[in-house]
């Protein structure tokens, strides 16, 4: 859990939060995320991910689309001496990372995401809080 705010060098280099790092591992599987962000998740996770994802109806042409989008896009990214992984330049494009970016703690995952995008999506969630929090109490 949590929010970072680090910026992404031209080398496409981010530094991933000290708490982060502890449980990411020294490598870690970053891939296309929901709502324009990046997903990372440990090997471990990954591993569980991926499981579910072979478990999606292959007749399915949605369940076909999804596993193409998160497989396609994944990449195995290492932690550098100083605590960096370098994005890939196609995930970098895909999220549009430039500069300015967020890394937040979402329970099972981390995310990356370009600082303009995660403010307007943190406002829009922000301003329905309370109507997302009603539409959800089946769930709680």
């Amino acid at each position: 859990m949590g929010e970072y705010q680090h910026k992404i060098d031209t080398k496409g280099r981010i530094i991933v939060p000290a708490k982060f790092r502890e449980e990411l591992g020294d490598t870690m599987i970053v891939t296309k995320g929901l709502d324009g962000c990046l997903a990372i998740y440990t090997e471990e996770q990954w591993q569980d991910v991926y499981e579910k994802l072979k478990k999606l109806p292959t007749t399915k042409r949605e369940a076909r689309m999804y596993v193409h989008m998160i497989t396609s896009k994944a990449a195995e990214c290492d932690l550098d001496a100083q605590g960096r992984i370098r994005i890939p330049s196609h995930l970098s494009e895909e999220a549009k990372l430039e500069k300015d970016c967020v890394i937040v703690g979402v329970s099972d995952h981390v995310e990356i995401w370009d600082k303009g995008r995660w403010d307007n999506y943190y406002a829009l969630a922000s301003e329905n809080f309370e109507d997302i929090a009603e539409s959800l109490t089946e769930y709680f």
